[in-house]
């Protein structure tokens, strides 16, 4: 059984390696310029069913196993970071369903983001609220049937174009965090609108946006889980997202080695090419390391995702931590080894450099792993 299935799972890498070198690859440099939204990419995954890994089959999935969506995760970053963001971020919109939904909301609502035909998203951060969600001010007032949202979201991936957005807001201040619930929220609400940001460093074509919430009904039946269960749901879905993320920093870190390598054997100087002195070969060395040292921290998370390990939160943060570190690490050095055309566009490395700056940011910085790490250690 198991070797079935690390068969289907290496299957799927193979077909995503495949799909991502020849198809999104060429898109990748212009999707960076343009800053648009990739519409082709998503269509691509639709007809290729690749958001269908992320979810498992009795939802309308092809997998749902945490470490087969790295992986694939993985592979489309090493070409494109804003086209991998689009797999894993729905995923991120599919676990608070899963996690906290009724069977009725999840036969409802996870084949169609299985299929692509909803693109989802996740609002939890809050202009004052990112790193310390629990201060959210965002409420959500009983009205009869329905539910009233008003507040604002930001730095919402998928914000401005999403179908479905899972939005966590209080429902009653006095009871701290147990007075924070989750709903799904439709993109094209009334009492919604969508403000998307512009003007960022890296993953320029994936869309970010703020959403003010003013008004907004929700019907009671768009709950997840009980009153109170959304900071409880919020955090079960971090244990799993965060690992993606480590695989997207994975998959840009991967990339830039790879590219890093073919240059330097390509590239010479003093009449030999450059990847024949030893202070390239050790640069080159010490990065094939910590990308090899992230991959194994990542799949081992995932592992633990898939086990529903009690370790999983330490492992979560651990590589989440680790992979995008050695992202920028990574990528910053392969601009060296690239020297002045590192520092151009004409290469991807400068591009990955500037995309792998986020992954220290977002799914929680590094300095708030850290402190869950080090929580996790004192337990």
């Amino acid at each position: 059984m198991a070797t079935e299935v690390r068969e289907d799972r290496q299957a799927i890498q193979a077909s995503v390696r495949e799909l991502a070198q020849a198809r999104i690859a060429p898109r990748a440099a212009e999707i960076d310029q343009t800053a648009e939204f990739p519409w082709d990419v998503v269509e691509m995954f639709r007809q290729q069913d690749i958001f269908a890994i992320a979810f498992a089959p009795e939802y309308g999935g092809l997998s749902g196993s945490a470490l087969t969506l790295a992986m694939a995760v993985e592979e489309i970053a090493k070409a494109c970071a804003t086209s991998a963001l689009l797999l894993a971020v729905q995923g991120l919109g599919g676990y608070p369903i899963l996690l906290g939904g009724s069977e009725e909301q999840k036969r409802e609502f996870l084949p169609e983001l299985a299929s692509g035909r909803k693109l989802a998203a996740y609002a939890l951060s809050e202009p004052d609220a990112g790193s310390d969600p629990a201060s959210m001010s965002t409420r959500a007032r009983r009205d009869a049937d329905d539910y009233v949202l008003d507040g604002v979201k930001t730095w919402i991936t998928n914000g401005s174009v999403a179908d479905l957005i899972v939005v966590f807001a209080v429902t009653d201040p006095d009871q701290g965090t147990k007075g924070i619930s989750a709903f799904l929220v439709d993109g094209d609400s009334e009492g919604l609108q969508r403000n998307r940001i512009h003007g960022k460093l890296g993953i320029r074509g994936s869309d970010t946006a703020e959403l003010v919430f003013t008004g907004c009904r929700v019907p009671a039946s768009r709950r997840l889980g009980a009153d109170g269960d959304g900071f409880k749901i919020a955090m079960g879905v971090l244990d799993r997202s965060r690992p993606q993320i480590a695989a997207q920093a994975l998959g840009i870190a991967a990339g830039a080695l790879d590219q890093a390598v073919q240059y330097a054997q390509q590239r010479r100087q003093f009449g030999r090419p450059i990847a024949e002195f030893q202070g390239i070969q050790f640069m080159l060395a010490d990065m094939a390391t910590q990308v090899e040292a992230a991959r194994c921290l990542t799949h081992e998370a995932c592992r633990a995702v898939d086990a529903r390990d009690p370790q999983m939160t330490l492992l979560a943060a651990m590589a989440k931590l680790t992979a995008s570190d050695a992202a920028m690490k990574v990528t910053t050095d392969a601009v060296q080894v690239l020297g002045g055309s590192g520092y151009i566009n004409e290469f991807p490395v400068e591009r990955m450099m500037r995309d792998a700056k986020i992954t220290q940011i977002y799914e929680g910085t590094n300095q708030i792993q850290r402190l869950v790490i080090a929580k996790r250690l004192m337990a």
